[in-house]
């Protein structure tokens, strides 16, 4: 007999090692709440009313505590595995009371449940189910406005019971979730009642007195509209928890901006514990629509270069449409309803005979542009007006522009003498080169020059780098002085880092139409590096590059040309 009790003691104590350590992975969170009644829901789930302990898997938990009558809180706090979490939350109570006509419903069989009324979120809480049960010398009352409330009793995450619960004036339905049953008595004591506060509890007593939820005001200002003009949909509400304006959820009082096509009504729907009311308002949309179309001068000038517009004359079209929801004007498109728009029509005749001529012969530009205006809306108006513009002018060829690249005596300008380099040669390649670049700015002011200084390979890397931008300096400073804006060039200095190669130099030098005296040598190291002492020009946006053939028919190429660094006095006698 002994034996088999020690074994059933084994068998107890081992099962209860093997328990422990599940139980071991929760912690505890006790709550503490004020007032006393309220109800706490952990995680979105209706756990209990009043101060209590709950057992909780470990990491952050959401604890909302709720009364009707006070303002809801809600806290996260962190459960440690084996540990215990203290919360107090004490709840601050909203002013008001009730001033009937009253009705009551009594919930029975239903024991700590929470009680939602018109809602399924915590906050259409209006108490549990032991403060509605009984009807005793200590009343425990659920006192609502008249009407239909749907009233929701949910316990530990789970729905008990759901319905709508039909309640008129000064009568009690008694609610029975155990059975699901319903029934309905008279109750004078509502007669007796008045100003009731939200909430008011006792030892064995319970009155919650839900406010009635209202519309107090639905608007639409004005209530009828031309079409696309706005209407101010304005809104007010009292006791509501959730307000929907045509079943989109809006705050419980505010104002929305809204333009029908079409006379709409807008629908308002509020619930909250005192009830699901609805209110409707119309807007009414005028279709009617008036047009105008002008434009003013009737002709304007026009001149072109190339693809690049000089002289564009400028009219302006002046429209007004009278609440129309689709308005453009014939060639822009869409348009607003009324305004004014500077136009420069292109001349599309003049263009296409320019282009057959092979954009080589000026044209003489002389045709009309028509402006049609079309203006509809959704609601049935329609308008056309039409307004002419003539052009007159010339379409002209492309300026040529000759790109060469600059070249330099070894290792100038020198921090010395940043400003020798330069040879005349090099200068009369950059004044031909501003004098037709001045004439492409006339069609293209957004044109630049961009200046690629190089150095050949006998120096340091900083050296070169230095070299190349004293370069592009001198450069770019004798094209300012010869009248070039300052913001159309543009420098870069790569130094010694892009050099040619051998084979690119030897390209370039047989089909150089400039080719070297007989006593210069050819295709040795001499032209390999003279090649890589030069500023090469890129115009943009086009990006035609600078031919780079060497001038060896320039008088001063024997200076830029020798592999040593020439003295200064060689430099200024050939600038």
């Amino acid at each position: 007999m002994r034996t088999r009790t020690v074994a059933f003691l084994a068998v107890v104590m081992l099962a209860a090692l093997v328990a422990l350590p599940a139980a071991a992975q929760d912690g505890k969170l006790k709550v503490k709440v004020t007032p006393k009644e309220a109800y706490v829901f952990i995680d979105g789930k209706a756990m209990g009313d009043g101060s209590h302990s709950y057992r909780l898997s470990p990491g952050q938990h959401q604890v909302s505590v709720h009364n009707y009558g006070y303002r809801a809180k809600t806290e996260t706090v962190d459960i440690t595995a084996g540990q215990t979490t203290r919360l107090e939350v004490a709840l601050d109570a909203v002013p008001g009371s009730f001033s009937g006509p009253w009705g009551r419903i009594q919930i029975e069989a239903a024991p700590r449940t929470a009680v939602l009324v018109n809602g399924k979120n915590p906050d259409y809480l209006v108490g549990h189910g032991d403060e509605s049960n009984h009807d005793l010398i200590w009343k425990q009352e659920l006192i609502v406005p008249p009407g239909t409330h749907e009233v929701t009793l949910v316990r530990d995450g789970s729905e008990v019971w759901s319905g709508d619960v039909t309640v008129a004036a000064n009568q009690r339905v008694i609610v029975n979730a155990g059975k699901g049953t319903q029934r309905t008595t008279d109750w004078p004591r509502s007669g007796k009642l008045s100003n009731l506060p939200r909430f008011k509890a006792g030892i064995a007593s319970a009155t919650v007195a839900v406010l009635p939820v209202t519309i107090d005001s639905f608007t639409a200002t004005p209530a009828t509209i031309k079409c696309e003009d706005p209407s101010r949909l304005a809104w007010q509400t009292s006791e509501a928890v959730d307000v929907w304006l045509d079943n989109n959820k809006v705050a419980n009082n505010g104002e929305q901006v809204v333009s029908p096509h079409a006379t709409q009504t807008y629908n308002l729907k509020v619930a909250g514990p005192g009830g699901r009311p609805g209110s409707s308002t119309t807007v009414t949309v005028d279709p009617t629509i008036g047009a105008s179309l002008a434009v003013s001068p009737g002709e304007i000038r026009y001149r072109r270069i190339y693809d690049k517009v000089l002289v564009h004359g400028t009219a302006t079209l002046t429209w007004s449409t009278d609440h129309a929801n689709s308005i453009s004007i014939t060639p822009f498109g869409a348009v607003s309803a009324s305004g004014t728009r500077s136009v420069q029509p292109a001349p599309e005749r003049a263009l296409r005979e320019f282009q057959q001529g092979g954009s080589k012969e000026t044209v003489v530009v002389n045709e009309s542009v028509d402006y049609t205006l079309s203006a509809t809306n959704v609601c049935g108006g329609s308008a056309t007006r039409t307004a002419a513009l003539r052009i007159s002018g010339t379409i002209e060829p492309l300026p040529v522009v000759v790109l060469q690249t600059v070249f330099f005596p070894t290792d100038y300008p020198d921090k010395r003498n940043p400003e020798l380099g330069l040879l005349a040669s090099q200068k009369q390649r950059l004044s031909l080169l501003a004098q037709g670049f001045k004439k492409y700015l006339e069609y293209d002011p957004n044109a630049k020059l961009s200046l690629e200084a190089h150095a050949d390979g006998r120096s340091s890397s900083k050296h070169n780098m230095e070299l190349g931008e004293r370069r592009a300096a001198i450069v770019k400073q004798y094209l300012v002085d010869q009248g070039l804006s300052d913001s159309n060039i543009e420098t870069v200095s790569y130094g010694s880092e892009q050099p040619l190669d051998q084979a690119a130099v030897k390209e370039l030098e047989a089909a150089n139409p400039a080719q070297p005296p007989k006593a210069r040598p050819r295709g040795g190291k001499g032209d390999w590096l003279a090649y890589g002492r030069r500023v090469d020009i890129v115009m943009r946006p086009t990006n035609q590059q600078s031919l780079r053939y060497f001038p060896h028919d320039a008088g001063d190429s024997g200076v830029i040309w020798q592999v040593p660094k020439p003295g200064k006095k060689a430099l200024e006698g050939n600038e």
